[in-house]
């Protein structure tokens, strides 16, 4: 193997992929975030959609956020962090990931499916894939479940269970590894017919 030449940091966001009130995943975005941000190598922020300016009388490149698009455009990999309602993920998270797609081409992305019950958004997850690959994103192999989201973190958002940290460290050490494979592919490899 040959030494490693590319020092520059990964830039991995974290997606907070729901709007609603009272919403756990916050919690859990807000862990993930903070695990990450400790690897070295990788900078981080955490993007809240509900923060976004989407037009909803517009279409895909119409409705963007700028800034938004301007973060998934520089990032190496994202992770997004998405409840599971009724086996499902939030409508405006697709909307808000429809918004881009060049953007998106060849970068790594893991997701962290949340939920209230045993499965950890095992289905959000599932359902979620297709949209990603659709979009030009390569998944990673482990995913971050968080079951039984109100008992993992207490009122404050404060972690309950510890188990999480190294099951996180796992995703993290997949997503980084992809990320950088990725990142060369990009910049040194051409596309053939491309």
């Amino acid at each position: 193997m040959s030494a490693r030449t590319d020092t520059r940091p990964l830039f991995i966001p974290v997606v907070l992929g729901t709007v609603r009130q009272g919403r756990m995943s916050e919690h859990v975005a807000r862990f993930v975030h903070a695990e990450l941000a400790k690897r070295p190598g990788v900078e981080t922020e955490l993007v809240d959609i509900r923060e976004l300016k989407l037009s909803n009388t517009d279409e895909g490149g119409g409705a963007r956020d700028v800034r938004f698009t301007e973060t998934v455009a520089r990032a190496d990999a994202l992770v997004l962090v998405v409840p599971e309602y009724n086996h499902g993920y939030p409508g405006l998270l697709k909307h808000a990931l429809d918004t881009n797609l060049k953007e998106y081409i060849h970068k790594a992305v893991g997701v962290c499916g949340v939920s209230a019950g045993p499965f950890g958004g095992t289905r959000v997850i599932e359902n979620l894939l297709p949209v990603l690959r659709e979009l030009g994103l390569v998944t990673v192999f482990w995913d971050g479940n968080f079951s039984s989201v109100q008992k993992a973190f207490d009122a404050e958002g404060n972690l309950t269970d510890a188990a999480y940290v190294r099951r996180l460290d796992k995703f993290f050490r997949e997503l980084v590894w992809m990320a950088k494979v990725l990142r060369h592919g990009r910049e040194h490899v051409a596309l053939e017919g491309g």
